[in-house]
């Protein structure tokens, strides 16, 4: 004897969630202005911030009437100022910088600020403006990085593993319906 089952399956919170991670800047990298963030640059500021209980805002190219998310985390290591942010995705230029993430098309990162403290370094031609601390102000999503290694390095999406495991149980829901097949 033959026993269909008919039953549904629904899984929830499969999408992503907007979520990104990245340097925002690098340290010892000359940019596009003739500046180089020095290790440690940001420590007062991020204090500040955590005093305050607040992050720095996250902007679509550095326009303040463009917030787009939220961030996690934002702390200095060995190599530069690591973020992690989320896009808000209730928000239409929250979908389409997503969009965009997960496509390659915009993956730059770029810090506002006020400087502190900076000095000269190098010689002739070479001679670069070295940031020894800023007052972080905010973080954008940009197209074009002034720091050309300041990028998003991870975007969440559906994991391709999980991709597989839903078309798979939707292949054995297909096939219990017909009674085993």
């Amino acid at each position: 004897m033959k026993k269909i089952v008919d039953c549904s399956l629904s899984i929830k919170n499969c999408d992503a969630d907007g979520t990104f991670s990245g340097y925002a800047s690098v340290f010892g990298i000359t940019d596009s202005q003739g500046e180089q963030v020095a290790s440690g640059a940001f420590d007062l500021s991020l204090k500040s911030w955590a005093e305050m209980g607040k992050m720095p805002k996250l902007l679509w190219q550095h326009d303040f009437r463009h917030p787009i998310g939220l961030w996690h985390d934002i702390h200095e290591d060995s190599h530069g100022l690591f973020v992690k942010g989320q896009l808000l995705l209730d928000l239409n230029q929250g979908r389409e910088a997503y969009s965009l993430l997960k496509n390659g098309i915009v993956d730059g990162l770029s810090i506002g600020f006020a400087t502190v403290r900076a000095r000269r370094g190098g010689e002739g031609r070479e001679r670069v403006r070295i940031l020894e601390e800023v007052n972080l102000q905010e973080i954008s999503l940009v197209t074009f990085a002034a720091n050309p290694k300041a990028k998003v390095e991870r975007v969440k999406m559906q994991e391709p593993e999980i991709e597989a495991l839903v078309s798979q149980l939707d292949q054995l829901g297909k096939l219990l319906r017909r009674g085993g097949g």
